[in-house]
């Protein structure tokens, strides 16, 4: 196996490759471009035109991912994986990785679309060269882009693994890409209806990629991702990356289930409160005049919505960040 293969383990350990570029047998090129990142060219003759972003590990501990990535580069550096698609391998926050945390300071996925500009510290950096790093390499013109962003949560969902689909003004979510989704073992998508400062917002708003951060399970150490099963994302990035993906339709929406953003909880003191059992699962439903949250001034978050559910709920987050977002079903009417 080609050495840059190991990427994982280059940046667990902090080291630099000796050969920062490498050619399988049958001419793939991977190209080491800073920590964390590789790329991976195909010989130009295979080239289908897609260039795909594959990120993890920008929350340090959520393992399940980083792992599912470091397969896909030992696959394709032993040539037993054939890339049709250029590829970008991003591991997130390095630093947050080697302590197995979340993150070391701030949130990295907090910190995108120009947020990286109002902070200071390593990980502002480190979003701002993520952004740099996904702004190159989809800067090449008339192809396609495609971005998924792949995390575990902090707490156990009721829909285990679903995927967050970003907006912009004036763009419609896809109905191919939901159906891609499907087949890649998503039960459920939430479309966005606002700008975000995650990190596939802004390669969704910014580069003009189809963007998505995928959630896939409960965050867990490496080694021990057993009860977190991705065969079915696996699967489908293989074939996206060989260019050999079954033809996608509508009926592929078939069991997706779809949410809107009612509305977001923002907390803006140290005395806000979020009236939730600490092991409340993402989407827990939640009843009609409930009081889910208080904060100064008398400021009540009381449950107005038919069909209201809870995802990443966290009253520890600083204030002025979101703390929860409330979501109800959708038909997703708008879809192109």
């Amino acid at each position: 196996m080609l050495a840059l293969g190991k990427l994982l383990e280059l940046t667990l350990a902090g080291r630099e490759p000796a050969e920062k570029t490498q050619l399988t047998v049958e001419g793939v090129r991977m190209r080491w471009l800073s920590e964390g990142a590789l790329e991976v060219r195909p010989p130009q003759a295979r080239d289908n035109g897609l260039d795909l972003l594959l990120s993890a590990g920008i929350h340090g501990n959520e393992t399940a991912p980083i792992e599912l990535l470091d397969r896909l580069l030992h696959d394709i550096a032993r040539g037993e994986l054939k890339p049709c698609a250029r590829i970008l391998f991003l591991f997130g926050n390095p630093e947050a990785m080697r302590r197995g945390e979340r993150f070391v300071e701030q949130d990295v996925n907090r910190l995108f679309n120009g947020r990286h500009e109002l902070s200071s510290g390593s990980e502002a950096l480190r979003a701002c060269e993520l952004e740099r790093l996904a702004a190159s390499f989809f800067s090449l013109p008339d192809r396609e882009r495609l971005h998924y962003d792949l995390h575990t949560a902090i707490r156990g969902s009721k829909i285990e693994q679903f995927a967050l689909y970003p907006w912009k003004d004036g763009r419609q979510h896809s109905r191919r890409e939901l159906a891609r989704l499907r087949a890649a073992g998503m039960e459920a998508v939430l479309l966005q209806n606002k700008p975000s400062i995650v990190f596939s917002s802004y390669t969704y708003d910014k580069l003009g990629a189809e963007a998505f951060t995928l959630e896939l399970g409960k965050a867990r150490p490496f080694g021990q991702n057993e009860g977190v099963n991705v065969s079915r994302l696996e699967t489908r990035l293989k074939q996206i990356i060989e260019g050999s993906e079954p033809p996608l339709s509508d009926a592929g929406l078939d069991g997706l289930q779809l949410f809107s953003v009612a509305r977001e909880i923002i907390k803006h003191s140290d005395s806000f409160t979020l009236n939730l059992p600490a092991d409340i699962e993402n989407f827990s439903p939640l009843e009609v005049g409930y009081v889910l949250a208080e904060d100064i001034a008398q400021t009540r978050w009381i449950i107005e919505e038919q069909g209201a559910r809870i995802i990443f709920p966290n009253p520890k987050v600083k204030n002025g960040l979101r703390a929860g977002i409330l979501v109800v079903p959708t038909a997703g009417a708008h879809l192109a």
